[in-house]
This record gives structure tokens, sequence and C-alpha cells, in this order.
């Protein structure tokens, strides 16, 4: 059989087994992603309905079904699909004698388990936080990420609504910073994973949590809801707050901005949002679709 072939095959059904294996309980607790993105969901729905900051938003707010799907669609069944692509990619890189190692920078593997946990996390953070600085920047990228803003009311589930086009940006550049650590995964990564999937909902949910001095490093709900305002601040026409897990990034680059901590009824999306696709189907199209010049805004969003 054809290697390439033998990859893709092998790497699809690795991952679809890995998947069902999961949710059967056949891998170990501490890896199972599947019950734990369940048990990670439920804790912080729980938070919200104990301690919600926005008290007139109902328990099943607006969207809250097509964002659970979007959830379970973009964590297990598109990673599913992508999986052989990313074997082919892979395999295409070996041939041509790129290694994980070549882009090495640093070493992690002889360091403390726990610093290597804590450069794995930093720099994956700030991969993804440039990520999502040219979703916002570049126009053709910004047409899928607008089904990430397309949320009218933020909740925890919120977290993983995302075009799947977004998986193939993301997933690559996430490699890339790896091969940046010499191609080292951490044995206990899972701990990473969890903490971001974890900081995610917390960020999205309707809880009203700053972390007091920690702010200056820790992403968290007041920051993220101004990320999804529709009336951007005055001078920020491509938005604010891009932090993922960490906020430091948006300090240290100053694209951090909170005009009110306390104001959790605040207009979220963006011009043109009620006209946007209501249902999945639509919603993976739309980024695909080309828009004529008589489509663009001509108006700017009223700033504050």
């Amino acid at each position: 059989m054809n290697p390439y072939i033998n990859d893709f095959l092998n790497a699809l059904t690795g991952t679809l087994n890995w998947t069902w294996n999961s949710i059967t309980f056949q891998v170990p607790w501490y890896t199972n992603y599947f019950w734990g993105l369940i048990v990670i969901s439920l804790v912080v729905w729980g938070l919200e309905l104990a301690f919600p900051w926005r008290k007139n938003q109902r328990i099943i707010r607006k969207d809250f079904w097509l964002d659970t799907f979007y959830m379970f669609f973009n964590f297990f069944i598109f990673a599913v699909a992508i999986s052989g692509f990313y074997a082919l990619l892979t395999r295409l890189f070996g041939d041509l004698g790129i290694a994980e190692s070549s882009l090495a920078i640093v070493d992690l593997s002889a360091w403390p388990m726990w610093l290597q946990l804590v450069v794995f996390f930093i720099v994956l953070d700030f991969v993804q936080w440039v990520t999502h600085v040219a979703l916002h920047r570049f126009p053709a990228l910004w047409e899928f990420h607008k089904v990430h803003h397309s949320v009218a009311e933020m909740g925890f589930a919120a977290h993983l609504r995302y075009h799947w086009m977004e998986n193939i940006l993301y997933k690559p550049l996430k490699t890339f910073g790896v091969m940046v650590l010499g191609g080292f995964e951490p044995e206990q990564a899972y701990i990473v994973h969890f903490a971001a999937i974890t900081i995610g909902h917390l960020n999205h949910a309707n809880i009203r949590l700053t972390y007091g001095p920690l702010k200056y490093i820790f992403n968290n709900p007041v920051m993220h809801l101004w990320h999804h305002v529709y009336h951007l601040p005055k001078g920020r026409d491509h938005g604010i707050n891009y932090g993922i897990s960490l906020s430091l990034w948006d300090y240290l680059f100053k694209t951090a901005e909170i005009p009110d901590a306390k104001n959790g009824e605040i207009k979220l999306g963006f011009p043109g949002v009620e006209d946007f696709p209501a249902g999945f189907a639509g919603q993976s199209k739309h980024g695909f679709r080309r828009r004529s010049k008589a489509a663009e805004p001509t108006v700017k969003p009223t700033e504050v």
C-alpha cells in the first residue's frame, strides 16, 4: 500500500478508535477528553446557574443547543475527519527532510516536569494569541471567525462555537509551537490541555470573575465579554482582548481594554450580525461566500 494512503488510514482509524475508547471509558480518566469536556462543562454551567452575572439570561440561553453541538463537532467529529490529512502533511514533511526538531529553539526534555508544563502552556497560548489576532485583522479569516462572534448571549458552550476552518488554521500553528520546543510535548501535557478547556469555558460563562491582580496574567469572563462587544471602543477597529488563556499578551502588546468591569448587559456581535446565518449549515458555508464591495458596511459601528 502507498505509504501516504497507509498513514492517512492509520491516523483516521486511530483517532476514531481513540474517540470511541474515550466514550466507553477505555482510556485513563486523566486523558479522557470526551468525558473531561462533559464534566468541565457541567461544573462551569453549575457556576453560571449559582452565580449568574446577567440575572435575566435564561438557563437555556439563545443558541445553547447549537453551541453544544459545536463543542462536540469541533472537539471530536471534525478532529476525526481531519486527522488523516495531518498525517499526510507529517509524511510529506518527513520526505522533504523537515523533522520535528528542525525549528527547535529549546529542548525541554531535561527540565523539571512543572517547568516543562509552564513553558509548554505559555508557548502554545502565545501561538494561539497571534492566530487569534490574525483572525480579526485579515478580512478573509474574519469571515470565518464571525461564527464565533455571532453569539448573542454568552455562555460556557460558546467557547467552542467556531467555524471548522479555524481548526485547519490553529492546528498547524500549534504544531509549529511544539516544533519550536524541539518537537517535545511533556508527558503530562493533558494538564495543560484540561486547564485551557477550563479557562476557555470560564471566559465565556455567565459569571463575573476578574481574579484580582491575576487579571494581568489570566484571561477572565469580564475581559472576554468585552472582546465580543458589538460597539468597539474608539480606535479599536479590529477588536480588543484577544487573549485565549492568558491576558498577559494583551497587556504587553496594548490590546487590552475593559470599558466597564461591572456591566454585563452589553450588546454582542458585529455590524451585520442580524443577517448572519442562524444554523450550523449556513454558518459553515458563510466564510466561503465571495462578498461584493456593495455588501461591505459603509459606516463604522458606533464607538464607545
